[in-house]
Protein backbone atom coordinates (compact mmCIF):
# COMPACT_ATOMS: atom_id res chain seq x y z
CA UNK A 1 0.00 0.00 0.00
CA UNK A 2 1.12 3.68 -0.57
CA UNK A 3 -0.08 7.10 -0.36
CA UNK A 4 0.89 10.26 -1.75
CA UNK A 5 2.51 13.07 0.95
CA UNK A 6 3.81 16.42 -0.62
CA UNK A 7 4.53 14.78 -4.26
CA UNK A 8 6.38 11.35 -2.47
CA UNK A 9 4.72 8.22 -2.74
CA UNK A 10 4.95 7.02 0.90
CA UNK A 11 5.07 2.83 1.50
CA UNK A 12 2.90 1.50 4.08
CA UNK A 13 2.15 -2.28 5.10
CA UNK A 14 -1.34 -3.65 4.86
CA UNK A 15 -1.85 -2.19 8.67
CA UNK A 16 -0.69 1.21 7.57
CA UNK A 17 2.94 1.47 8.83
CA UNK A 18 5.04 3.01 7.21
CA UNK A 19 7.77 1.04 5.22
CA UNK A 20 10.61 3.15 5.94
CA UNK A 21 11.08 4.94 8.90
CA UNK A 22 12.70 7.96 7.27
CA UNK A 23 10.14 8.60 5.43
CA UNK A 24 8.37 10.44 8.61
CA UNK A 25 8.19 13.81 9.18
CA UNK A 26 5.77 16.00 11.29
CA UNK A 27 3.09 16.26 8.36
CA UNK A 28 2.89 12.61 7.79
CA UNK A 29 2.34 12.20 11.53
CA UNK A 30 -0.37 14.64 11.83
CA UNK A 31 -2.05 13.06 8.60
CA UNK A 32 -1.69 8.85 10.23
CA UNK A 33 -3.12 10.73 13.68
CA UNK A 34 -5.77 12.05 11.57
CA UNK A 35 -6.58 8.77 10.19
CA UNK A 36 -6.51 6.98 13.85
CA UNK A 37 -8.77 10.02 14.74
CA UNK A 38 -6.43 11.26 17.31
CA UNK A 39 -5.75 15.33 17.51
CA UNK A 40 -1.95 15.83 18.56
CA UNK A 41 -1.09 17.51 21.49
CA UNK A 42 2.33 18.37 23.09
CA UNK A 43 2.06 15.25 25.06
CA UNK A 44 1.49 13.12 22.39
CA UNK A 45 4.99 14.61 20.42
CA UNK A 46 6.84 13.48 23.57
CA UNK A 47 5.44 9.98 23.33
CA UNK A 48 5.95 9.74 19.42
CA UNK A 49 9.71 11.36 19.96
CA UNK A 50 10.57 9.00 23.15
CA UNK A 51 9.21 5.96 20.89
CA UNK A 52 11.20 7.00 17.64
CA UNK A 53 14.39 7.74 19.77
CA UNK A 54 14.48 4.29 21.57
CA UNK A 55 13.86 2.88 18.36
CA UNK A 56 16.29 4.30 15.89
CA UNK A 57 19.30 5.20 18.98
CA UNK A 58 18.73 1.55 20.37
CA UNK A 59 18.55 -0.85 17.36
CA UNK A 60 15.32 -1.16 16.80
CA UNK A 61 13.59 -1.61 20.73
CA UNK A 62 10.21 -0.46 20.69
CA UNK A 63 9.12 0.36 24.47
CA UNK A 64 6.21 -2.03 26.19
CA UNK A 65 3.49 0.14 28.11
CA UNK A 66 5.46 -0.32 31.23
CA UNK A 67 8.38 1.62 29.87
CA UNK A 68 6.54 4.19 28.29
CA UNK A 69 5.01 5.45 31.57
CA UNK A 70 7.80 5.52 33.47
CA UNK A 71 9.15 7.66 30.70
CA UNK A 72 6.48 9.76 30.84
CA UNK A 73 6.09 10.20 34.42
CA UNK A 74 9.93 11.27 34.14
CA UNK A 75 9.60 13.67 31.40
CA UNK A 76 6.27 15.41 32.57
CA UNK A 77 7.40 15.06 36.27
CA UNK A 78 4.04 13.66 37.12
CA UNK A 79 3.45 10.09 37.89
CA UNK A 80 1.50 8.46 35.37
CA UNK A 81 -0.68 5.35 35.26
CA UNK A 82 -1.15 2.96 32.07
CA UNK A 83 -4.32 4.63 31.70
CA UNK A 84 -2.64 8.50 31.16
CA UNK A 85 -0.89 7.18 28.05
CA UNK A 86 -3.73 5.14 26.86
CA UNK A 87 -6.01 8.40 27.02
CA UNK A 88 -3.26 10.07 23.93
CA UNK A 89 -3.59 6.39 21.89
CA UNK A 90 -6.64 4.06 22.77
CA UNK A 91 -5.35 1.33 20.42
CA UNK A 92 -2.22 1.08 22.74
CA UNK A 93 0.42 3.70 23.23
CA UNK A 94 3.49 1.41 21.84
CA UNK A 95 1.48 0.25 18.96
CA UNK A 96 -0.62 2.51 17.59
CA UNK A 97 1.88 5.51 19.11
CA UNK A 98 4.38 3.68 17.51
CA UNK A 99 2.14 3.37 13.81
CA UNK A 100 1.99 7.73 14.29
CA UNK A 101 5.64 7.70 15.29
CA UNK A 102 6.38 6.07 11.83
CA UNK A 103 7.58 2.98 13.36
CA UNK A 104 7.60 -0.17 12.11
CA UNK A 105 4.83 -2.81 13.40
CA UNK A 106 5.54 -4.17 16.72
CA UNK A 107 5.01 -8.12 16.91
CA UNK A 108 4.84 -8.03 20.41
CA UNK A 109 1.82 -9.64 22.31
CA UNK A 110 1.29 -7.46 25.17
CA UNK A 111 1.38 -4.06 26.28
CA UNK A 112 2.63 -4.67 29.73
Amino acid sequence: MSFEYEGNTIETNANGHLENVEDWNEGIAALLAAQEGIELTDKHWDLMNFLREEYIENAGNQPNTRKIVKAMSDAWGEKLSQRDVYELFPGDPSKQGGKVAGLPESRRKGGY
